[in-house]
Parts: C-alpha cells; sequence; structure tokens
C-alpha cells in the first residue's frame, strides 16, 4: 500500500473516531514505518494582548497538561485500536497558540554502519557536550539537517508519491 493511501485510510479511520471536540479542525498526521504521530490543534487560553510570552506560554503549557490528562484514557482506547489495526504504534501531541507538545514518541533503533571519519563527527559532539551518547549525537545530526533541508526533503517526498502514482497506473496493475 502506498504511503499516501495509508495516509488518508488513517485519516479516515481518525476522522471517524475522534471525538469531535477534540481538536480545532483536522489533525496532522505524522506516518513512518514504525510510528503514527498525531497532532490536534486545541484552544488557546484567552489572554489580553499585553500578557508577557513567558505568561503566554506558561498558559499554552498548563492548557495542555490539562488537555492531556482530560483525554488520557480515551487516547489510549484509540492508540490501542489503531495500532492493532496498522501494526504500527500510535503517539499523541497537540499545538496550543505558539507551542507544540508531543506526549510520547517511539524511539526506534536504527541499525547504521559509520566510517571513522562519521564515527569522528559523533565523537567531537559528545566530547564537546552537545550529545550525551553516539546515539544522541546521530539524532541531533538528522535533525539539524532536516531543519536546513526541509524544502528540499519535501519535493523529496513528493516526488516519492508520484512514483508510486506512476507504479499504481502501470501495465502491470491488475484490474476488476
Amino acid at each position: 500500500m502506498s504511503t499516501q493511501t495509508e495516509s488518508e485510510r488513517v485519516r479516515g479511520w481518525l476522522t471517524g473516531r475522534l471525538p469531535a471536540d477534540w481538536f480545532e479542525g483536522e489533525p496532522e498526521l505524522s506516518i513512518d514505518r514504525d510510528e503514527i504521530l498525531v497532532v490536534g490543534r486545541i484552544a488557546a487560553p484567552e489572554q489580553s494582548d499585553d500578557v508577557s510570552a513567558a505568561e503566554r506560554s506558561a498558559a499554552e503549557e498548563g492548557r495542555i497538561k490539562q488537555y492531556r490528562e482530560d483525554t488520557r484514557e480515551r487516547r489510549i482506547e484509540i492508540a490501542r485500536e489503531l495500532e492493532h489495526a496498522t501494526r504500527r504504534k500510535v503517539a499523541w501531541g497537540v499545538r496550543c497558540g505558539e507551542t507544540r507538545t508531543v506526549f510520547t514518541s517511539l524511539s526506534a533503533p536504527v541499525m547504521t554502519r559509520l566510517r571513522q571519519p562519521e564515527r569522528q563527527v559523533l565523537d567531537t559532539l559528545v566530547d564537546a557536550g552537545v550529545a550525551r551518547s553516539r546515539s544522541d549525537a546521530l539524532g541531533w545530526c538528522v535533525k539539524l539537517v532536516a531543519q536546513h533541508s526541509e524544502s528540499w526533503l519535501a519535493d523529496l517526498r513528493d516526488a516519492m508519491t508520484k512514483v508510486e502514482d506512476v507504479r499504481r497506473a502501470g501495465p502491470d496493475t491488475a484490474t476488476d
């Protein structure tokens, strides 16, 4: 099944399953081989325009904490159902005002082989205190690359979707 089709299936399932009052609009979905991340927007606390950034941020964090506690049991129930249907772990998060929080997210091991120059980069990050371990340093490097090349990665993902569409329309596709 293509990534786009899987995303549409999950989005449709969640549209039918999530309580209507949980999020403002549709939640954003992020799906990979291991995990489905569901991040919905919740209403920000009403505050006057002259509150400080620290006060606004604290209010948003408080609203997120309240939402997390109020919805915990239902989120677990829905996640178990979706995990069973997709064979992927489900993580939840919310966006409130300018604050985005992911509650619990899967940390999946990724096997890689690195030559000495790449290992030296990771060790430098560890020795400098930027990362706690080589694993942490590698995660830091991936985040940095993603941050600086997001438009390129978006173009690449779009191209992969188009390749999936062409494959599906190919002559070997069974038609009923």
